[in-house]
């Protein structure tokens, strides 16, 4: 029978054990394989680390619970259902919440948000979440004296400074490692990562430094569009030796051209900013669309994703913008990023156009549902977000027919192209980031580029172009940043930030 009241140092212990038991054990995980635990140092630096979490988690709930108990509950109460929440997903996904991760989360949009909704993650809120808080509300915890507060807060504060005195010898492996241990640790994770990724936000630029004007040398007509892709990895392209057909309209087109590539980051923000930039600086200079709109070219931006940074032109338009126009069962997938595209170029009175469409074909964890049925080519498929339940084979078909869904888009594309002869036309696709696919127990993207795995990084860089008007640079192993400058030299833009070893035409 649960006692209707308690002290609080009792509590505090309780609630603290429990939270590292329900929601520590990747952290341990993760320690286990890094350290010998059954040699004496080992053994020692897994107790010490036992000893800091409880400890470290009782001592702040104590302090919180001293000053309000009722807030203590709501803030204890917080911390149970997202810390379930949080285990769902580096249980299932194992990924790590880290800051970079922090700025995934609060950059989602309901869409994606709610195609992780599962049956599993039901089962974690209940058993992780709301049975402990129905704990919670029931305890009458009992005042304690400032006297007895003032006593017990000394006397942990100064064994917290002795125990981190006495460890000492292992700070150097704990900061060595510390990127990933902090990024398990509950509920520090998520709480002090947010809060570093407020702080840098708060940092940036409030307004984006201009660019250097810009010129157009010449009145050849000329269309750009770059398209950028969702968590496309070039492993899996027919066109770079993927022994899956997941290419065969690109494989017989004219002019086509395959670089390797790889993404500045593993999360679309990034990655996608990485593409639009000139250069990786940490500082918010004009992105490209902005610059080439504000230098007299035309600008249009279609988009069925999310994660881009400011875009201040014209012709901005989301799905649900393009969706109104269109009644077909493509509408629904990222073939309406291509409807009345070729008459808004046909109506457009300049001679230099960019166009950019930014796809969200390839992005997880329901890949079966990114692509309409017909381009279901490779089965069985994986139809569950729990991507680990799946089988490897099912996974990877799911993902690899989201690849030949891409290769029609883009093989469309260029058909339509072809059709305005008048213009030097360019298509060049380029993805925010890669993809991991159940290597290494990895699923999705998102690891800190630092150490993220190959699969997450290596990214197509295909370019296509509609005559000999410009001739290719070849062998090159490009970055995103490649993008801003090949664009500028295709579209004849004159400027002085204009980088020639980053262009790819020779």
């Amino acid at each position: 029978m649960l006692k209707s009241k308690i002290q609080l140092v009792p509590f505090v212990l309780i609630a603290s054990f429990v939270n590292f038991l329900f929601f520590h054990y990747p952290f341990f995980k993760y320690v286990f394989t890094l350290l010998d635990y059954t040699s004496f140092s080992g053994i020692s630096l897994i107790i010490s680390l036992v000893i800091a979490i409880l400890i470290a988690n009782a001592f702040v709930l104590y302090l919180i619970f001293f000053l309000s108990r009722l807030v203590g509950k709501i803030v204890l109460a917080l911390v149970f259902i997202i810390n379930a929440i949080v285990a769902y997903f580096v249980n299932t996904y194992h990924v790590i919440i880290d800051i970079t991760m922090i700025g995934n989360i609060l950059n989602t949009d309901y869409e994606e948000a709610s195609s992780f909704f599962s049956f599993k993650l039901i089962v974690y809120l209940i058993v992780l979440g709301i049975i402990p808080i129905f704990f919670i509300i029931k305890l009458t915890i009992l005042k304690e004296t400032l006297k007895r507060f003032l006593i017990n807060f000394s006397f942990t504060f100064l064994f917290l400074v002795i125990f981190v005195f006495i460890n000492g010898g292992n700070w150097r492996w704990i900061d060595q490692n510390s990127t990933k241990l902090g990024a398990l640790a509950m509920p520090w994770s998520y709480i002090v990562n947010t809060s570093r990724f407020y702080i840098y936000k708060n940092k940036e630029n409030e307004k984006e430094i201009l660019l250097p004007d810009a010129k157009i040398k010449n009145e050849v007509k000329s269309i750009a569009i770059l398209v950028i892709g969702e968590s496309a990895r070039s492993k899996n392209f027919s066109l770079y030796g993927y022994e899956k057909r997941t290419n065969p309209l690109l494989a017989k087109v004219k002019n086509l051209h395959c670089f390797d590539a790889t993404s500045c980051a593993t999360y679309t923000t990034a990655g996608v900013r990485c593409i639009l930039e000139h250069t990786n600086s940490g500082k918010l200079y004009e992105v490209l669309p902005n610059y080439l709109f504000r230098n007299n070219v035309e600008v249009i931006w279609r988009t069925t994703n999310w994660g881009e940074p400011p875009i201040h032109i014209k012709n901005f338009f989301r799905k649900e913008d393009l969706i109104n126009r269109c009644e077909e069962q493509e509408c629904h997938y990222d073939e309406i990023l291509l409807k009345g595209l070729k008459e808004q170029i046909l109506a457009s009175k300049k001679d230099k156009i960019l166009i950019i469409l930014h796809t969200s074909t390839s992005h997880g964890p329901s890949y079966n549902t990114k692509y309409p049925p017909k381009f279901e080519k490779f089965t069985p498929v994986c139809k569950s977000v729990e991507l680990g339940e799946c089988t490897q084979e099912e996974l990877i078909n799911a993902y690899d027919n989201t690849i030949v869904y891409t290769d029609y888009i883009l093989a469309h594309l260029i058909n339509d192209l072809q059709d305005l002869q008048e213009y030097k036309s360019m298509m060049l696709y380029v993805s925010d980031h890669g993809e991991s696919l159940g290597e290494n127990n990895l699923y999705m993207h998102g690891i800190p580029a630092s150490f993220a795995p190959r699969e997450q990084l290596e990214i197509p860089f295909i370019v296509w172009l509609s005559d000999d008007y410009k001739k290719l640079k070849l062998n090159q192993t490009l970055s995103q940043n490649h993008v801003f400058h090949s664009i500028l030299n295709f579209l004849a833009v004159e400027s002085p930030i204009y980088d020639e070893n980053m262009n790819i035409f020779k």
